[in-house]
């Protein structure tokens, strides 16, 4: 796992930022790699099944691929919602405020980066992984009632004048 540089310019405070290290830690723990490569050579087999009983007219198989990415798009949302979930189970347990994820969503709505369409993406909304992440939170209030959900309860996270060569070396 990694951070890009241009991430750490726009994170906020320390809890958005492990709140992004706890929900990429969960694609570990669930092994959403290996089943991500996994479900996609049995589609792939679908779909030689399909363009050899429908034929392999240039409009068959670009039906079958469309449909394919499609149904492939549902499974990364479904899996990001997983992470997000989990991420925030682990930044409890470890004491960070899981609601750092919910501010970095709410940052990435701010920031106007013009979201496509949730049906065309492999995330799920923003709106709808906050209202996920909070509708989480309230059912489990043991967890995660202790944590403030106000921003400025986060301490700041500055990038250090000198990161590059902190990192680089």
């Amino acid at each position: 796992m990694y951070v890009v540089d241009s991430f750490l310019y726009f994170v906020k405070n320390t809890d958005e930022l492990a709140g992004t290290l706890c929900h990429e830690v969960s694609h570990t723990i669930h092994r959403d790699t290996v089943t991500l490569m996994e479900k996609e050579q049995r589609l792939e087999k679908r779909e030689v099944g399909a363009a050899i009983l429908l034929g392999p007219t240039r409009a068959h198989l670009l039906a079958i691929l469309l449909l394919g990415k499609l149904h492939s798009l549902s499974y990364s949302r479904d899996v990001e919602s997983r992470a997000d979930l989990t991420g925030s189970d682990v930044c409890a347990a470890t004491g960070y405020n899981p609601w750092g994820l919910i501010w970095l969503f709410q940052d990435f709505d701010n920031a106007k980066m013009g979201q496509v369409p949730q049906l065309l993406s492999d995330h799920p909304g923003n709106k709808n992984r906050v209202d996920t992440l909070e509708q989480h939170f309230r059912k489990d209030p043991s967890a995660f009632g202790k944590f403030n959900p106000d921003p400025k309860s986060s301490a700041p996270f500055v990038v250090p004048k000198d990161a590059t060569e902190v990192f680089l070396h």
